[in-house]
């Protein structure tokens, strides 16, 4: 299908390939490939990058720092992201499987590479910017069932190919900046080349064989590389450079080296220090001039700064899917521009919340890292946090396991004072934590855990659709109007009336309790443009360090900005 659909628009485009590679050393345990590639027609240009079947080489990285520098040059550029798999989108997939489920302003929910997309290039996609072998297979029988093709024999070649190339073509010439303007280059992610097995040397030297089995497979596709980019812990060696590019039929200025450095945002600066702009200008003929640019001589200072960084600040991140980081991608970019913003380095300190449940507490006391025995036999939480510099955070999930440990965690933070944030379920289930201790309702809980609670404080929301998973929460951009000057979080907005954050989620505090907590001090400082729904919470005596909680996933919305805004 690969063959068929490349062999058919070849007659159409300008191809150019750009492959990223993995060289192995003896320490790991497979190499597998990635590229990029082409361009379509006369004025806009497609680069795509394509790659193994093993996530976390970089081709997302490699994707949004391609786009980074094209961007310097003062291009409009856009993304898209071609997955393999048969669901319509990424909304009910588990953290554990692919990370996180990145949500857009359209309320689209989509791989988490798109966030790295928005975050580099300071674009807004749209759910159409994740394309799945779902959604074109859909799309396809939809028109079949419509009559579209006038009784047709419907087969993979040419209607499925002919599918991915209109939605290609029509989605790169969308807008993705604020200013409105037609995208000039669109880079493309998808999969094409399987998974390559080796075996470890024992001298630990890096090895070109998986490589070129890995363009060996790509031309079996009718495609040949026009840049090799090679992922690798240590600065490519001349002679492995060399023997790629003899093996691989390319010039040794076309094998690109990305080691390992400190930081992500340093990527495009090696890509650029490599000549790649160079090369995509005459390679692709885009209408840029070779001169210094603003852009990336920020983004070296940011970068700088980075490194140089000596003061710390650490934030207790308390969830379920802690044993896989991308679960929690967007949160952690977040926390790292905000420490970033304030000129400190940030330490995440990863708490499964499981291993605060009280029945895991008393099973297994000493597995719990963050608990010591309390008076009584019982135990008391104690999450290791510094004294200075720190916060607790409790992120969104789905699900009652873990959901008690993460109570636990935000009753320590409130009786102990420290400044806590909730996001989406974390801020649901302070609601229930503070309902419990303080309002004295034991059994306070959300529907989605106890349909049966006596006091429901969390609820579903009526737009909810309970027999249908995919796509029916409250999704996308929303906003949020402040209903008090004195708040902390809308300080931290630069006091604004208003602030718009994408959600996901089903269920909403219950608003016929609103008077219970306001009275006992827990305030409900932001609400949905009706009035109905609660969106930000605070609680009184917060000070300046803060204790609050809003129902939204405020994290997806960061970008980074060299300039440091």
């Amino acid at each position: 299908m690969a063959g068929s659909y490349f062999n058919k628009i070849h007659d159409r485009t300008e191809i150019i390939l750009v492959f990223q590679t993995k060289v192995p050393t003896k320490d790991m345990p497979k190499a597998t490939c990635t590229g990029w590639y082409w361009s379509w027609g006369l004025r806009m240009k497609y680069i795509l990058v394509t790659g193994g079947v093993i996530s976390g080489i970089g081709k997302g990285i490699i994707a949004s720092s391609v786009g980074t520098i094209l961007k310097s040059c003062g291009l409009h550029v856009t993304a898209i992201k071609i997955d393999p798999y048969i669901n319509i989108d990424a909304g009910t997939f588990s953290p554990y499987e692919h990370g996180e489920v990145f949500v857009l302003d359209d309320g689209g929910e989509v791989d988490l590479d798109l966030g790295n997309y928005e975050r580099f290039l300071d674009i807004r996609l749209t759910k159409d910017n994740n394309l799945t072998t779902g959604k074109i297979y859909q799309s396809v029988i939809n028109k079949e069932r419509r009559g579209d093709y006038l009784g047709k024999t419907v087969q993979v070649v040419p209607h499925i190919t002919d599918a991915i190339q209109e939605w290609v073509m029509r989605q790169a010439r969308i807008p993705v900046d604020d200013d409105g303007v037609e995208p000039q280059v669109c880079v493309i992610e998808v999969q094409l080349a399987h998974q390559v097995e080796w075996s470890p040397s024992a001298t630990g030297e890096q090895k070109t064989k998986p490589t070129q089995n890995s363009v060996r497979e790509l031309r079996g596709l009718g495609l040949s590389p026009d840049l090799i980019v090679c992922r690798c812990s240590t600065p490519l060696d001349n002679a492995v450079k060399e023997k790629i590019s003899m093996f691989c039929h390319v010039e040794p200025e076309q094998v690109i080296c990305v080691h390992d450095v400190s930081s992500i945002y340093r990527v495009p600066l090696l890509l650029e220090d490599q000549g790649v702009v160079t090369y995509f200008c005459h390679r692709l003929d885009l209408p840029i001039e070779m001169r210094p640019r603003k852009m990336l001589t920020k983004w070296k200072e940011m970068s700088d700064r980075s490194d140089r960084l000596l003061e710390h600040c650490s934030i207790a991140l308390v969830g379920k899917y802690t044993k896989f980081s991308d679960s929690y991608a967007s949160v952690i970019k977040a926390l790292e521009h905000s420490a970033l913003a304030i000129n400190h380095k940030l330490e995440v300190k990863y708490i499964d919340s499981a291993d605060l449940e009280p029945a895991t507490l008393q099973d297994e006391p000493a597995s719990g890292r963050c608990s010591y025995p309390g008076p009584q036999g019982g135990y008391s939480i104690v999450i290791q946090v510094p004294p200075l510099r720190s916060g607790i955070l409790v992120p969104g999930g789905f699900g009652v396991r873990g959901t008690e440990g993460k109570i636990q965690a935000i009753s320590w933070a409130r009786k102990q004072k420290k400044p806590f944030l909730g996001v989406c379920l974390g801020m649901q289930l302070a609601v229930c934590e503070f309902a419990r201790n303080v309002l004295g309702w034991e059994d306070a809980n959300s529907t989605e855990f106890d349909p049966e609670t006596k006091h429901p404080v969390v609820i579903d929301m009526p737009e909810h659709n309970p027999g249908q998973m995919g796509g029916t929460m409250r999704l996308g951009k929303r906003r949020t109007i402040f209903k008090t000057s004195n708040s902390i979080l809308r300080r931290l907005y630069g006091d604004a009336e208003h602030v718009d954050e994408r959600h996901r989620h089903r269920f909403e505090v219950n608003p016929e309790l609103k008077q219970h907590f306001e009275t006992k001090g827990f305030r409900f400082v932001g609400q949905d443009v009706e009035g109905e729904r609660m969106e930000v919470i605070e609680l009184d005596g917060g000070s300046e360090r803060g204790r609050g909680g809003m129902d939204g996933d405020l994290e997806t919305l960061t970008i980074v900005r060299p300039s440091g805004r």
